[in-house]
C-alpha cells in the first residue's frame, strides 16, 4: 500500500515522501496517528497544497522538541518498585511508568513518546529513549529500587548486588569486632582472677604464714 507522509517516520521517510507500507501498518498506525494519508492523487494534490502550512508547523514544534530536549536530556528519574532480595521486580516498569515519573518532575512526556525495547524487570539503572518529535529525541535514566535510600545508592553507581555484598562484609566485620571484644573482656577478667590467686599466695611481709595458728 502506497501512503504519503505527513511528517519524518524513523526508517521509513521524511515529510512528502510517497512510501511503499504493509496495509496493517498503514491501517493501525500510520493513518490513524495522522502521520500519513492514502496516495490517492486527491491526497497527493492536497499534500502539496497545504505543504508550506505543513512544514511551518512542523518547523515549530520541532524547535519546542528541542526546547525540552535540551532540559530532559541526560536527566535521572526514580521509579519505586517492590522486588527480590535478587533483584528482580515483582511486575515490570512501563513506559507509562517513564512518563509519569518525568511528568512529576516538571517535564510535559507522555507515554506513547517513551520507548522502552524490553520490559524492564530489574532493578538498577536503565538507559530509555523519549521521542519528542519525528525528528528530535532525549534519553532519560530510570533508577528503578525499592526506596528512595536504594536509588541513592544506584545513582552512585553501585549495584545492588554490591550494596548487598558490602552490607554481608559490614556485618562480618561488626561480628567479628564483637568477638574480639568479648575475647578481650575475658581474657581480662581471666587476668584479674589469676592476680587475686597469686596475691593470696604471696608470704606476708613479715614471713609468717597468715593461716598459722599462735603457738603451734
Amino acid at each position: 500500500m502506497q501512503v504519503i507522509l505527513l511528517e519524518r517516520v524513523a526508517k521509513l521517510g521524511q515529510m512528502g515522501d510517497v512510501v511503499d507500507v504493509k496495509p496493517g501498518f498503514a491501517r493501525n498506525f500510520l493513518l490513524p496517528q495522522g502521520k500519513a494519508l492514502s496516495a490517492s492523487k486527491a491526497n497527493i494534490a492536497a499534500f502539496e497544497s497545504r505543504k508550506a502550512e505543513l512544514e511551518a508547523r512542523n518547523l515549530e514544534t520541532r524547535k519546542e522538541a528541542e526546547a525540552l530536549s535540551e532540559r530532559l536530556d541526560g536527566q535521572q528519574f526514580i521509579v519505586i518498585r517492590q522486588a527480590s532480595d535478587g533483584g528482580s521486580l515483582y511486575g515490570s516498569v512501563a513506559p507509562r511508568d517513564a512518563a509519569d515519573a518525568a511528568a512529576e518532575a516538571g517535564f510535559s512526556v507522555v507515554r506513547k513518546q517513551v520507548l522502552i525495547e524490553k520490559p524492564i524487570k530489574e532493578l538498577g539503572l536503565h538507559t530509555v529513549l523519549v521521542r519528542l518529535h519525528p525528528e528530535v529525541e532525549a534519553r532519560i535514566t530510570l533508577n528503578v529500587a525499592r526506596s528512595p535510600e536504594e536509588a541513592e545508592v544506584q545513582a552512585s553507581g553501585k549495584s545492588i548486588q554490591e550494596l548487598a555484598a558490602e552490607e554481608e562484609a559490614q556485618a562480618e566485620f561488626e561480628i567479628a569486632e564483637l568477638f574480639d571484644d568479648i575475647g578481650a573482656a575475658q581474657l581480662d577478667e581471666l587476668d584479674d582472677v589469676g592476680g587475686e590467686s597469686r596475691d593470696a599466695d604471696e608470704p606476708r611481709e613479715d614471713g609468717s604464714d597468715e593461716d598459722t595458728v599462735p603457738g603451734a
